[in-house]
């Protein structure tokens, strides 16, 4: 059974960082895609970031860029989310989910600049960031 649990959210006041996990089971990483995807109260869903860990190719939406870094530790089969200058607009609850075929939604998120979350088949539980002023 596929499953995702994302961990590591809290307060934080602006400036600040954090780190969010995505420990997954059920499935290798290899040919997946691993995304981070955040909704904040009375918006959509909007992706942040997303890697395909068999080769490291990752995305950032210009949001987040040089200032989140997604990375993956194939052994214990986790990606991780590191959040610096955090600002209170990234305030939101954080999901991670998974889709088959990493190289795709990886060239389709580089490509449209945007990620599609019906693209993801597999998604973890969310954990909250707030981020104060």
């Amino acid at each position: 059974e596929v499953q995702l649990q994302a961990f590591g959210g809290g307060l934080v006041q602006a400036g600040g960082c954090l780190r969010l996990s995505c420990a997954a089971s059920g499935f290798t990483f290899d040919d997946h895609a691993i995304g981070w995807f955040r909704q904040a109260p009375g918006k959509e869903r909007e992706g942040v970031s997303c890697i395909s860990p068999s080769n490291g190719d990752t995305y950032y939406a210009d949001s987040v860029k040089g200032r989140f870094t997604i990375s993956s530790d194939y052994a214990k089969n986790t990606v991780y989310l590191q959040m610096n200058s955090l600002k209170p607009e990234d305030t939101a609850v954080y999901y991670c989910a998974t889709g088959a075929s990493g190289f795709l939604l990886l060239s389709s998120a580089q490509k449209m600049g945007v990620m599609y979350s019906q693209q993801y088949d597999y998604w973890g539980q969310g954990t909250l960031v707030t981020v104060s002023s």
